[in-house]
């Protein structure tokens, strides 16, 4: 599959396959084509190739078909200022409904259980312009959840949560796909996270694929480096996996300041 955007090549011929019940992190430096790629996948972005879902072509599926199996949540989503963290994270329950229907029981217990799993319930009746970034985030995810996709498309989820609503984030997509209901296709930065939670990683640059592996095969200090231009140490902690540890280069001026050994 490749996506152009403005006459640029952004993705560039990518082909993977995504197995039911995966988590599959993709990774790359800025401008890797991360974002459009999720977006391609989601039908946001016109594509060449073909992209399959469940054995069917997404190009046949009607826009509400698609976004009963896909769900993205958006690195800058566009969230209406004056509404309601209810009313927005029942907005999810969109592509369930009859052309002229209303939300019905099931729609609202859906969206009060995506609130409940994110910690939202309190803050159900605030007004979205309201809500600190890590909140917006949190609520973004909820009405993804509420959309009750079995394919859940992350770009940079985490970028605004502390460090606990971070784990309370992924923790929770996690459960959820172990649990068999959830698919997930996720860009991150953070490539610490990523290998805790990836089942497999791609790694993009320049809009190809150039590595696909499990962590310890793909985050490597040669591919870091030669992809990212980030000198690091990958360190592996028990329980937790490869550890991405920034070094610093080699500086003449901080080599004076240290003095002699």
């Amino acid at each position: 599959m490749s996506a152009s955007l403005g006459g640029v090549r952004v993705v560039d011929g990518i082909s993977a396959e995504v197995a039911d019940g995966e988590w599959v992190v993709v990774i790359g430096p800025n401008g890797a084509g991360k974002t459009t790629l999720l977006r391609a996948l989601a039908g946001l972005v016109p594509y060449e190739g073909c992209v399959s879902i469940f054995g069917e072509d997404a190009r046949g599926l009607g826009r509400k078909e698609l976004a009963r199996r896909v769900a993205l949540v958006p690195q800058v989503p566009t969230m209406p200022p004056e509404s309601s963290v209810g009313e927005y994270v029942l907005l999810g329950r969109t592509p369930h409904l009859s052309y002229f229907g209303s939300e019905g029981r099931s729609d609202r217990e859906a969206a009060a259980a995506a609130l409940e799993r994110l910690d939202l319930t309190a803050l159900a009746d605030r007004r979205l312009d309201s809500l600190s970034g890590g909140e917006r985030q949190r609520a973004v995810l909820a009405r993804a959840l509420a959309q009750d996709a079995p394919i859940l498309l992350l770009d940079e989820p985490t970028t605004a949560l502390d460090v606990g609503r971070q784990q309370q984030a992924l923790e929770l997509v996690d459960g959820l796909r172990a649990d068999g209901a959830l698919t997930v296709v996720c860009a991150m930065h953070d490539l610490t996270l990523a290998a805790l939670y990836a089942d497999r990683l791609l790694l993009l640059d320049r809009g190809r694929l150039v590595a696909s592996g499990g962590a310890g095969e793909v985050l490597t200090q040669a591919l870091i480096r030669e992809h990212y231009g980030a000198d690091v140490a990958v360190v592996g902690v028990p329980e937790a996996g490869p550890v991405i540890v920034p070094v610093r280069r080699a500086s003449p001026a901080r080599d004076a300041r240290a003095g002699p050994r």
